[in-house]
């Protein structure tokens, strides 16, 4: 292999601007592998154009689904929701050959095991000073900061998304526990809190993800974790694992950086295990 494994997040094409970004994405080699970790659109026909015309691209599409994908707007057609409407995602990506959580877990120079995961979020990430769910709950709707999650997100047929997200995270895990030799962890939340320390606002945090898989960069042998969610593309280190935020995000705040914003992100190279 001499491709790449690149990666993308955030892609939000339901905006011209960010459609157009799409449009333009290209390997740099015909054998490149693309992780794709969440976030594509919010309509499921939008969704499917773009994973249809990335995966025409790339040797090996890998995408793992963020909350946007999981919604269900009142105007798209499909409406589908909760469990349905991943499992309608999933089946719509095996038809295009695009790799799911659901899916055997693709090797990269059969060396290390790349794992898109699913595992949602369950209100753990508290606010300072909150030191309960219910009250970090209540200091979000105070501050005016509420994930609209709440409206479009459906848990179905689960009474929520934390129940939700504790199901996904047992039968993650359980997959995990499987895996031999070193990975490449991909979700589209972040999988330790500390990611969700910069934000403007961080009663959001709450909608970012959970404390249960803060151990599992290091208990499942990560090289690096791939992740999006926060439109805060960058890398960080955490007990020596390399994270990598790889979101696009809105054309208001990817038009305001200096880089490129339908930059693929290097994630690995063939036999190289770290990029700076």
């Amino acid at each position: 292999m001499t491709g790449q494994l690149l990666a993308i997040s955030d892609l939000h094409v339901g905006y011209a601007e960010n459609r157009a970004l799409v449009e333009q994405m290209r390997p740099t080699h015909p054998d490149d592998w693309l992780i794709v970790a969440g976030d594509v659109a919010e309509r499921f026909a939008d969704i499917m154009w773009a994973l249809r015309t990335l995966s025409r691209r790339f040797a090996k599409v890998i995408w793992a689904p963020g909350n946007h994908e999981l919604w269900t707007p009142q105007q798209d057609p499909e409406q589908s929701r909760g469990v349905a409407r991943y499992e309608r995602l999933v089946e719509a990506c095996r038809e295009l050959g695009v790799l799911t959580p659901e899916d055997p877990y693709a090797r990269w120079e059969d060396r290390l095991t790349i794992v898109p995961m699913f595992v949602l979020y369950d209100y753990s990430f508290w606010p300072k000073g909150a030191t309960s769910t219910e009250q970090a709950m209540a200091m979000a709707h105070a501050a005016g900061i509420v994930g609209t999650d709440e409206a479009l997100l459906y848990p179905d047929p689960y009474a929520g998304r934390a129940e939700w997200c504790a199901a996904r995270l047992e039968l993650t895990e359980e997959r995990l526990k499987a895996v031999e030799g070193p990975t490449v962890l991909v979700n589209h939340f972040p999988v330790v809190r500390e990611p969700t320390d910069v934000l403007w606002y961080p009663e959001f945090a709450l909608w970012c993800g959970t404390t249960a898989t803060r151990d599992w960069p290091t208990r499942f042998n990560a090289e690096v974790v791939v992740y999006g969610h926060l439109h805060i593309p960058r890398t960080i280190w955490h007990d020596g694992v390399r994270h990598e935020e790889v979101s696009v995000g809105y054309p208001r705040e990817w038009s305001k950086r200096a880089t490129p914003p339908a930059r693929l992100r290097p994630v690995l190279t063939p036999s190289t295990q770290d990029l700076p």
